[in-house]
Order: C-alpha cells, then sequence, then structure tokens
C-alpha cells in the first residue's frame, strides 16, 4: 500500500506558493502522492500545473474534478496540459460530485448521474488515451478531437465510485477509484470486489483503490473523533457518504477516522492494505504536539505498509 497525503487547499493570494511548499515537504518526507480536492477554491488541475512544476518526483492526483460543470473535452485538454506541466506525474480524479451543489448551486439536472458518468467516460476515456470522441448521448454529445502535446501515452483515471453502478463503470472504464469516507470493512467487502470483478470483466489490470481518511496520531482518541465529527459533519449529511458510513456502521464521520496512538494507528494502515486499499491519502486533521507526531509516524510507515 503506498501512502499518500490529502494537501489541505490553501488560501490568500499566496495560496500556490503554499501549496508549492505543502508538496515540497510532502516530497521530502517521502510520500508517493499527494491529493487535492476541487471544491469552491483553487482550480485543483491549474493549482496542481503552477505549484507540482516546482516539485519533482511525487506522483499529483485531483481528488476530485467534479464532470458536470466540465464538457470531457474541455477537461481532457486541462488535464493533459496540466499533466504535461508536471512531467505526466498527474493522476486525474474526476467524480459526479452531489445534488444539492449540481443542481442547487451549478443549476444543472442531476437525472440519471450514472447515464451522464457513462457517456462522460465515454468522451473523456478516448481523449485522454489521444483518440477521438464521438459520442451522441442523452446527456453528452461530443465529435471531437484533441492535438494536445502530451507526456504520457494515456493519462491516469479515477472515478470516485460509491453506488454499484459506479463502481462498475470505474473497473471497466478506468483506472480504478479515489474513495472518502469509506472504511475498511466496506472497502474489503463491497468496494475491492465490485470494482475488481468489474475491471476482470473488462480485461483490465488490476485497479487502484485511493481510500482517504482522516489521520490523528494522539493519546485521546475520543477528543480526536470528537473533533473530526464537527471538521467532517458535512459528510455525515451528503447521501453518497452517508450511504458508505452506514455500511461501515458508523454512525458519524469520526468513526471512520483512523486515530489513535502509534501501534493503534500502524494497525489501522495494515487493516486497510488488507482489505485491498492500493493508495492511501491521509488527511492530518492533528493540532499542536499530535500534528508532529502524526506526521512522524506517516514517514516511518512510508515503504514499510504491507500491500
Amino acid at each position: 500500500m503506498r501512502i499518500g497525503t490529502m494537501v489541505a487547499e490553501p488560501t490568500g493570494p499566496d495560496a500556490l506558493t503554499k501549496l508549492a511548499g505543502e508538496l515540497r515537504a510532502a516530497a521530502d518526507d517521502g510520500f508517493a502522492s499527494a491529493w487535492l480536492a476541487n471544491i469552491f477554491g483553487l482550480d485543483a488541475l491549474t493549482a496542481l500545473a503552477v505549484a507540482g512544476s516546482q516539485v519533482p518526483g511525487i506522483e499529483l492526483g485531483t481528488a476530485v474534478v467534479p464532470t458536470y460543470p466540465r464538457h470531457p473535452a474541455a477537461l481532457a485538454q486541462q488535464a493533459l496540459t496540466a499533466s504535461l506541466a508536471v512531467g505526466g506525474r498527474l493522476v486525474l480524479g474526476i467524480g459526479l460530485s452531489h445534488q444539492i451543489v449540481i443542481e442547487d448551486m451549478y443549476g444543472y439536472s442531476f437525472d440519471k448521474p450514472a447515464v451522464h458518468m457513462r457517456e462522460y467516460l465515454a468522451a473523456l476515456v478516448p481523449l485522454l488515451a489521444g483518440q477521438p470522441a464521438d459520442v451522441d448521448g442523452a446527456a453528452v454529445r461530443a465529435h471531437i478531437g484533441l492535438n494536445t502535446p502530451r507526456s504520457v501515452p494515456k493519462l491516469p483515471l479515477l472515478l470516485a465510485a460509491l453506488a454499484p453502478r459506479m463502481l462498475r463503470l470505474a473497473g471497466e472504464l478506468a483506472d480504478g477509484t479515489v474513495l472518502w469516507m469509506t472504511g475498511p470493512a466496506t472497502v474489503r467487502d463491497y468496494i475491492a470486489p465490485a470494482i475488481t470483478a468489474a475491471a476482470d470483466g473488462a480485461g483490465k489490470p488490476s485497479p487502484r483503490i485511493v481510500c482517504g481518511l482522516p489521520v490523528c496520531v494522539t493519546d485521546d482518541p475520543g477528543q480526536a473523533r470528537a473533533r473530526a465529527n464537527e471538521a467532517f459533519s458535512i459528510y455525515g449529511q451528503l447521501p453518497s457518504y452517508r450511504a458508505m458510513l452506514d455500511r461501515e456502521g458508523a454512525a458519524q464521520p469520526g468513526d471512520v477516522a483512523i486515530v489513535g496512538d502509534e501501534d493503534a494507528v500502524a494497525a489501522q494502515f495494515a487493516a486497510l492494505a488488507e482489505a485491498g486499499v492500493t493508495d492511501f491519502a491521509a488527511a492530518e486533521f492533528a493540532t499542536g504536539g499530535d500534528r508532529q507526531r502524526t506526521r512522524a509516524l506517516l514517514r516511518s510507515l512510508i515503504g514499510a505498509a504491507p500491500g
């Protein structure tokens, strides 16, 4: 299991300088990858292209770019350009987002999201591989090719997939999935079997399963879980994440956070690897002295995690 980090989105006019510093620290500490969300602040692809071009070595991923506001050709062009800027180290993570965002905020219909994503991938996948798109769907139309320069033959693509139909799409058409708020039992019993079966059926290699969870090394796990419940409360309310918490038997987001002392956290990492996680993205949320303990443990686990 490769260990990466979820980079907190920086703010302010020097946000890109701050991001470059965070990426440099992650690379210096030996993390295999760094992942940046795309919500309402920085555009993740642009930010990674600018800041990531200053930091060699580390894989850079979006977790995730919403599809609805971007035509697949426009997203492919932007992603290929960002990949070129970072020397082919980009992994494009995409997802549907949520009805409250797409319908209530952007004003797009969120009807039949699985149909939207299948048609979107039918256009995006060939474009990322250097082939033209030719799609006439109910939700997506695309008749276009790109001549964007590229540094890799095919840009890696991950799909945020939690529902059964999305997991099938991730296994059949993408290179794997990127998860959030999904615990080890759910990965072991639901995510990994479904996406692996889909990839096998499509004759594809074993899929990547990137799992992001909050992490805090501490001697007061109860207090840490309470902070996680507050900091990540929205994820207990959004339907897709709520469904994953329910599968895990977790009442609140803090119940799936990776917390405890060094031995307890290391054991939880081992359980994730055993469940089928190929890449872990640590969302560090420790405070005070626990911040140093958390990063120190992560450094010690890099290269030593089972999987």
